[in-house]
């Protein structure tokens, strides 16, 4: 019961992390169809990019500080692999999504 309640700890982790990416992404998104031009200070159309890249990264320092604080070693690297593979996969899907609005 004990190894159960401890790896579930670390696996409701990945699913935080994974919804911050989530989340970032589809602000990122209803941003970029909405009209904004300008990320961060760059007006450049590629600057979508950049607001993806602070969320890709608020996601990997997430995920590294969500799995110390689980306080569980065992597991760590795969957790904080699945966290962080997770948050690539959307952010990247959301990189896909905004891909039209830099013909616009």
């Amino acid at each position: 019961m004990h190894a159960e309640t401890e790896s579930n700890g670390g696996w409701l982790s990945i699913g935080v992390v994974w919804a911050i990416a989530v989340v970032g992404s589809v602000i990122v998104i209803s941003l970029a169809y909405g009209g904004t031009r300008a990320w961060f200070g760059d007006a450049d159309a590629l600057g979508v990019y950049d607001a993806l890249g602070v969320v890709l990264a608020t996601s990997v320092v997430g995920a590294l500080v969500a799995q110390l604080a689980t306080r569980r070693p065992p597991g760590y690297v795969v957790r904080a692999s699945a966290s962080v593979g997770g948050a690539v996969l959307v952010v990247g899907i959301a990189a896909i999504i905004v891909a039209p609005t830099l013909a616009a």
